[in-house]
């Protein structure tokens, strides 16, 4: 898991810079993004991006609504939300549309990290039962 790719999606660009610097110290591969419009562009051209960190609460396209275009093109990719206080309730329900997880703002660095290892080894489990699943696929239809 040494070249993690994350997406960092918040409309606050110092929060966004901030983290991408300190998470990148910790060994991730971060790109940052300061709305839902700005993340699905940026996971159109880099469709590697294993895990995309969201903030629920954003102007225009808000988190939710960015988690469900994430999910109807890029369905391997695992979505974390961050969200305040007042935005649990919504947060839960990202979870109801197919979010990994979700922290409060403002989270500890370690525990990001952690849940972001925990979320690219959930993409890259399901990405290797594909691969599996083709190659058996592939062995029935030459008749291995």
């Amino acid at each position: 898991m040494e070249d993690l790719q994350l997406l960092l999606v918040d409309d606050e660009t110092a929060f966004v810079e901030t983290m991408a610097k300190r998470l990148t110290k910790r060994g991730l591969t971060v790109e940052g993004a300061q709305s839902g419009e700005e993340a699905l562009a940026k996971l159109s051209k880099n469709p590697r991006t294993d895990v995309v960190v969201l903030d629920v609460k954003m102007p225009g396209m808000d988190g939710i609504e960015t988690l469900r275009e994430i999910r109807r093109h890029y369905p391997l990719v695992e979505v974390i939300m961050l969200t305040g206080h007042a935005t649990v309730e919504t947060a839960i329900s990202g979870m109801k549309l197919g979010a990994f997880d979700y922290l409060m703002k403002p989270c500890e660095l370690d525990e990001l990290v952690a849940k972001v290892r925990e979320a690219a080894a959930k993409k890259f489990g399901h990405e290797q039962k594909i691969v599996e699943a083709r190659a058996k696929h592939i062995a029935l239809r030459r008749g291995d």
